[in-house]
């Protein structure tokens, strides 16, 4: 009967080693075990190379984990325990999230609660029950960083979208850390174990420009958060990176001498679709949203604030002739000056400064304006031209502003303004 060599057995022993079979006693059973079938192979004729990749293939190098998983539920209670809550946390966490998003589309009551209860799950019930499963999996020093940043990542963003939807504060800064975490620790550790673990030489550069293009892709993700320009071109070039370059080029070295489909191909194209689908759904219903509200919505405004500019022109103008003309327009200029500080404000409303400069624009218009009409008149007044409508509360002017609801506010203001002024030019001209 052939005998293996030291060196063939080395070979065999650094594969189970691969599989990261932290049972010193299980993986010298399979390194046994495996060895005998490829002896048996070799009686055949077959070279150790020939008889090696036939057992791997008959025997399936994946088994191996599984034998161990097997293992460990047998003998290890606490695994025994985590893995079941792992499992029914998983699916009841995905179950609620579901149910949460089917209440939302049809504005059912208890959608919150139910969007609360399954991120709650998920994030302090299946996500350490995963990360316990994997590090008695796997005990490895190497890969706990990727561990602990993947579930740290995961948690972080899943409370960020839930605060998000829920309008409670907070939800900003925490899908900012989320996005640090992917940035700075998930990306990087990923990169280390795909180069370490790469099967091909040929695949180590895939998984550099993967990881140019996440790295590209949440930058941008993160820039979108904190309102920084070139979110946008950050954001599309990771996409392209990602889905036009590496899947590609990925799919092409990892399948392309293979004459079936494997099920690593059919997850990584529904993967990537789980990714694209609801990414391209929500853009279409916020552009449908955004065309059909937001756009006509401003028009609206637009239109009624050319009627009121018109008709304070021609109230002015047919009282040229009068002794209260210059009050008129003087009047007339400063609400002039501040139209002119709300447009330049339309375009920079999300910088702290040029919010700053807009209150103060509007509390010296409404001083000068209390000063050249009657008290009572200006009480009636005063409220349509507050600028707390669109701006932050004082004490909390560092807090990010939606440009979308901000320049809808600025329209309504403007409005506003435009219609107390006309009140108050009509006050002064009874008083005269």
């Amino acid at each position: 009967m052939p005998e293996l060599t030291i060196h063939n057995i080395e070979i065999i022993a650094g594969e189970v080693r691969s599989q990261e079979i932290v049972f010193s006693h299980l993986a010298d059973e399979l390194i046994d075990h495996l060895c005998c079938d490829v002896e048996d192979e070799m009686e055949g004729g077959l070279a150790f190379g020939e008889a090696w990749a036939r057992v791997k293939q008959k025997f399936g190098i994946r088994r191996l984990k599984e034998i161990q998983e097997e293992a460990l539920y047998e003998t290890d209670i606490k695994y025994r325990f985590m893995k079941n809550t792992m499992k029914i946390s998983g699916v009841a966490g995905t179950i609620l999230f579901g149910c949460a998003a089917m209440f939302k589309i049809q504005h059912w009551p208890g959608a919150g609660i139910i969007l609360t209860l399954g991120a709650m799950i998920l994030t302090f019930v299946f996500m350490p029950s995963a990360l316990g499963v994997l590090w008695k999996e796997t005990k490895s020093g190497k890969r706990l960083v990727l561990f602990i940043s993947a579930f740290l990542s995961a948690g972080l963003f899943i409370t960020g979208i839930l605060f998000k939807i829920q309008h409670w504060d907070g939800g900003g800064p925490v899908l900012i850390m989320a996005g640090v975490v992917m940035l700075f620790l998930l990306i990087p550790s990923l990169l280390s174990a795909g180069l370490q673990y790469a099967e091909k030489k040929a695949l180590k550069p895939v998984y550099v420009v993967g990881a140019i293009g996440m790295a590209a892709f949440f930058t941008g993700f993160l820039f979108k958060l904190i309102h920084w320009p070139g979110s946008g071109v950050l954001l599309m070039s990771g996409l392209v990176i990602i889905f036009f370059i590496v899947l590609p080029w990925y799919t092409l070295l990892k399948w392309k001498n293979e004459s079936y489909v494997r099920p690593g191909f059919i997850f990584l194209i529904a993967g990537s679709l789980s990714i694209i689908m609801p990414a391209a759904l929500l853009n279409l219903n916020l552009q449908r949203s955004f065309d059909a509200g937001f756009i006509n919505n401003l028009e609206e405004q637009q239109a009624l604030y050319n009627c009121l500019l018109q008709n304070k022109d021609d109230f002015i103008d047919s009282n040229h002739d009068s002794s209260y003309f210059e009050i008129l327009s003087r009047l007339d200029s400063r609400t002039a000056d501040l139209l002119r500080v709300i447009t330049t404000a339309e375009e920079k409303i999300t910088e702290t400064e040029s919010r700053s400069l807009l209150r103060k624009a509007v509390d010296d218009y409404k001083s000068y304006l209390s000063s050249v009409i009657p008290a009572d008149t200006y009480n009636e007044i005063d409220k349509l031209i507050d600028p707390s409508i669109v701006l932050p509360p004082p004490g909390s002017e560092n807090r990010i502003v939606s440009a979308m609801s901000a320049r809808h506010s600025l329209a309504v203001l403007k409005n506003s303004l435009l219609t107390a002024e006309q009140y108050a030019l009509k006050k002064i001209a009874g008083l005269y």
